[in-house]
Order: structure tokens, then sequence, then C-alpha cells
């Protein structure tokens, strides 16, 4: 979440994976190695999604989504959105807010918003259950803004609404009687205090009333480097939502005097996967890394797409399986437009991280916007990937990374190169399967093409925590 400011609530608010993956300092002191037969253990216990790696998530909005009749205009595109073969799709805050976007919640369990009533988004989530595609909500709980003032004059008590906390459910940091923060403060508004055991009892209790009562079965945590991420494992332990990603926006390395992206990344991936380890691997991380680099790589620069150990250089390179990509945000892109991705060069982005491993994220002004001139390469890639049976922890052998070209190929049936650079694969069994500006993706004719067993490298896993794969 990045806000420049807030403007008042609606009117319909009235009060509303070896090199990698890098182990955690524990872990590679013990020496962590963990056989196929306790991986399956391990994953069966943290939830089927990830063990099964073929997830695809849709960004259902962006920053001015609340300016529609939003639950009701994503209630027509479910369909669609099935068919593409989305298996989550992201919300907006659902809560009532004192900002229109839905960043500034106030009232958790007033479901009324800009974004529409809450009986649009009961519809809604009714047709995503019959189509499949499950609901995620995000998740605001690092602040909230209060109701009335408090002792000191500011706003950081919550009476006259559900959830009525006082003061001590603030940190001291941003002007409560709580403890310090575990975390980065979110200045303006009262930052939450979860090392409160009534705070903590209280969010889980509304995590579970919106996985149970309203029908979400996924969350998105905002802002992450808030509060530690020790909560966020007790609250998916306690809450068990199907698939759960954290927002942990850390900024990447930069080199004066032109603060030119560094080519080494591995500070910043390594203090994504660190926040993840700390949840117990029960949280994936969008891949902000992979996103830094990609943006900058697709700008004839795409030798970044390489480690010096010859694998892709963002957390899907490390950890995959937890490694959420995606080529734009709400944040990134849209009208605020805080770090865009070059607007030319989309579909080269959709064409790398919709055959590699990790979980790609397909934003929705890409697939739905203007002119719609994303919407058939974006499905088509989609359809690839599905149909080759391409997955969270697929291999990737990396053939090119030059200037302007960049190929590889994955789990030894799907190939494909991004760039300027001429490339195509040799052999009769490669098939052209997409192409586009600056891309190309062939396929295996020999390839397997359903789904079955995950591939092992030497049948034994190095682990960043016991808690995961």
């Amino acid at each position: 979440m990045a806000m420049d400011g807030f403007k008042d609530g609606c009117h319909c608010c009235r009060w509303q994976w070896l090199s990698g993956p890098r182990a955690s300092s524990r872990d590679a002191i013990a020496g962590q190695w963990v056989s196929d037969e306790n991986f399956e253990e391990q994953a069966a216990r943290n939830g089927g999604i990830i063990k099964h790696g073929r997830e695809i998530l849709f960004q259902a909005f962006n920053w001015e989504s609340h300016k529609h009749n939003w639950w009701s205009n994503l209630e027509e595109k479910v369909v669609d959105l099935a068919q593409s073969g989305f298996t989550s799709a992201w919300l907006p805050p659902p809560t009532q807010s004192l900002s229109p976007e839905g960043y500034l919640p106030q009232n958790l369990y007033c479901l009324d918003s800009c974004y529409g009533s809450l009986h649009d988004l009961q519809a809604l989530l009714r047709k995503m259950k019959e189509h499949n595609v499950r609901a995620m909500a995000d998740v605001v709980i690092n602040h909230r803004v209060g109701t009335t003032q408090g002792s000191n004059g500011m706003y950081n008590r919550y009476d006259g609404i559900p959830v009525s906390w006082d003061e001590h459910a603030v940190t001291s940091c941003s002007g409560g009687k709580g403890n310090e923060s575990t975390g980065d403060n979110f200045d303006g508004v009262p930052n939450i205090d979860h090392t409160q055991p009534f705070v903590r009892k209280d969010i889980i209790d509304w995590l579970i009333w919106l996985r149970e009562s309203i029908g979400f079965q996924d969350f998105r945590f905002d802002f992450t480097k808030g509060y530690a991420a020790k909560f966020v494992k007790e609250y998916i332990e306690q809450s068990k939502p199907l698939f759960a990603v954290g927002e942990y926006w850390d900024s990447c390395e930069y080199s004066p005097p032109d603060y030119r992206l560094n080519y080494n990344q591995d500070k910043h991936r390594q203090r994504i996967i660190n926040w993840m380890d700390s949840t117990g691997g029960l949280c994936a991380a969008f891949d902000f890394t992979t996103k830094g680099i990609l943006q900058e790589a697709v700008k004839g620069e795409l030798w970044r797409l390489r480690d010096p150990e010859g694998k892709p250089p963002g957390v899907m390179g490390w950890w995959p399986s937890r490694s959420v990509t995606f080529v734009e945000n709400h944040d990134t892109g849209s009208t605020q437009g805080h770090w865009p991705f070059p607007s030319d060069h989309i579909m080269e982005g959709y064409a790398y991280i919709l055959t590699h491993p990790g979980i790609p994220t397909v934003f929705y002004d890409h697939f739905y916007g203007k002119d719609d001139s994303f919407h058939g390469g974006i499905a088509k890639l989609m359809e690839i990937r599905k149909c080759q049976d391409i997955h969270s922890r697929s291999a990737v052998k990396i053939l090119e990374a030059s200037s302007d070209l960049y190929s590889a190929i994955v789990d030894d049936k799907l190939c494909m190169k991004i760039g300027d650079g001429s490339w195509c694969p040799s052999g009769p069994e490669w098939k052209l399967a997409a192409s586009g500006d600056r891309y190309a993706v062939w396929h295996k004719l020999t390839a397997f093409t359903g789904p079955g067993n995950l591939p092992w490298e030497g049948g034994l896993r190095f682990l960043p925590s016991e808690d995961a794969d």
C-alpha cells in the first residue's frame, strides 16, 4: 500500500529454493535437509494450495476502482476470469474506510464501502464460488482510523463501532498507550499494537468471520513491514485461509550518483525470504525483487535476468513456491505510478512471469484495460502455462541473457525468449505456441501436458524453515 494522502470517505460509508532459497541463520546452522516424504507431510500441514503450485492470481482492481460500482463490475467478469484460468482474485479492501480506496479502515465489520454494498459483495462472492475462483481479501491491519479522540487529542479510540478498542490498542510511537511498534511506522494514522493479546484475538475473530461468514478464502496482508511476521503466522494459523500472501515492499539496492539499479539484489530478496521464513513459510510474498529487476532488464539490460549462479535473480530463484510474481499493481502503476513497469514492454513482462516458476499475478488494467490490448496475449500465455503444466517449482535453464536477448527452457517442455534479439530453439520438437512484440514461446511436441507429480532436484530439498517446503 502506498498513499500520498487521503480523501474524505465516500457517501456510502457514513461510519464507515543449493544456492537458494537461502536459509535463515538458525536453519543454516542446523543444516536442515528434508526428504520428499517429510516435505509432503509439511506441505499437507501448510495447505494444498502451496503444495499444488499451479496458482494464477488476478488483481481485480486499480487505484480508481472505488469510483465505480466495482462489485457489480467484477461480477460480470467472473465467467471470463474462470475460463481464462485464474484461481484466485485479489479484491480491494472490503471494509468501511476513511479513504475511498479502503486503506484507512475504521469499522472492520461494516462491508458497505465505496466499492459497493454488502449485498453486491455477497453476490460477487457467490458467483466466484460457483465458478471456482477464490476470493482474496485485502487485509489492512497495520493501522486503523479512530472514531473519537483519546487523552492526547488524537483520534485513537474506537468508540461506537464493533471492535471498540481504546488507546492501548495503538502503538506508543503513533500516539497511543500501547507498546512500541514491532515494525515500521505508517505515518499519520494510529498504528495497531499487535503485541496486545486482546488485539490479536479481535483480529483473528474478524478474519474468521471474513472467511466463514462472508466467503473470502484467501488473504493478502497489506504493509507487512509494519508489524512482526510472527503475528502474520498466528493470524494464518488461527483463521486458516487457503492461501495467503504478504506485501513486504522493501527498497532495492541502487548506486549513486545516478542511482542505477545494482545488478546484485541478493540482500533485497534475502530480506523478503527472511520475512516469509518468520511466518513459518505459511505466507507467500510478492516478489518485488523480480519486478524491480525485470522492469530494468526489458530496457536493453536483459543480462540482469541471470544471477551469478545462473538462476533467476529474484525471490523466484531462491524460493519459487513462495514467490508471487507480478508486473504491476495498484501502487506501482495505475494512477499512482510509484514504480511503473515500462508501458511498451508489458507483454515481455508477462511472457517472463507466466512461463517461469513462482505464482504469477495479472493486473486488472492489463487484462481489462481501456482497449483490452493485452487480454488475448495474456490469456494465451496462461493457456500455455496450464497445458504445459508449468508450476511454481518448475525448473529453469537459462540459455541466454545478454543486453537484447533472454531465453530459457522451463521443465524441458517450454521454451521462451524476450527482447529485440533474434532467437529460436533448435530441433524439430519445438513448435511456436505464442508470439508478439519482443517475445515468443514454444512448446515441446512430446511434452507431458497433464498434471502430475512435481519434479524434484536430486530427491532432497533444503528448506528455509521447518514449516516450509
